[in-house]
């Protein structure tokens, strides 16, 4: 009995070592009408065995290039797409660059920072205050999700004057929302509650 893992290595594992061997067979074919018509079988029975593919727009491509992976892109057929370079194919995407910024305040992070730029270039007016308003509200959350002890309403405000020097404050009159450090504790004491 032979085991697998003394077999050899397959190259696409999700088609199976039964479609490996197909296309090994259809490479061994000697005319190339044959082949070809081989080559096509094995793309119909590849789009059988892998349901999922059909969902994708242009799946007849994308299983055609498979077709040419398994055969470690050396079978010589008449083949309806362009192929694809083994080159191109095994080549490594550039690593993307990851936006390296300067966060005053990490707790409130990049987004909010932006967003409060913006609240200081819009002219003064009730549109402006309610922004000014959501955000402080949202600037709690922020807070009390980074460290509840820390949480100072006070704060949130100075931290909305400093971020855009002076220019957006809030009323005297602003209450900000309910925000709890930990909604889960909360609900388990009202459960527990209602048991007694």
């Amino acid at each position: 009995m032979k085991y697998n893992t003394q077999r050899e290595k397959l190259i696409l594992p999700e088609y199976g070592r039964e479609i490996q061997q197909m296309v090994d067979t259809c490479m061994a074919i000697p005319e190339r009408e044959q082949r070809q018509m081989c080559a096509e079988t094995i793309i119909e029975i590849m789009a059988i065995m892998n349901p999922t593919v059909r969902q994708q727009p242009d799946y007849k491509h994308k299983l055609w290039d498979q077709l040419d992976i398994l055969s470690d892109y050396n079978l010589d057929i008449d083949w309806p797409f362009e192929r694809v370079e083994r080159s191109a194919a095994n080549a490594r995407p550039r690593p993307l660059k990851y936006p390296m910024q300067r966060i005053r305040y990490r707790h409130y992070g990049h987004l909010t920072e932006a967003f409060i730029r913006k609240l200081k270039d819009m002219p003064e007016g009730e549109e402006r205050d309610a922004l000014t308003q959501m955000m402080a509200n949202y600037m709690k959350r922020s807070l009390c999700n980074w460290n509840p002890d820390a949480m100072d309403e006070q704060k949130i405000a100075e931290d909305i004057f400093q971020y855009t020097d002076g220019q957006v404050t809030l009323p005297e009159d602003f209450k900000f929302a309910q925000v709890s450090a930990d909604r889960s504790l909360q609900e388990s004491g009202r459960k527990k509650r209602k048991k007694s």
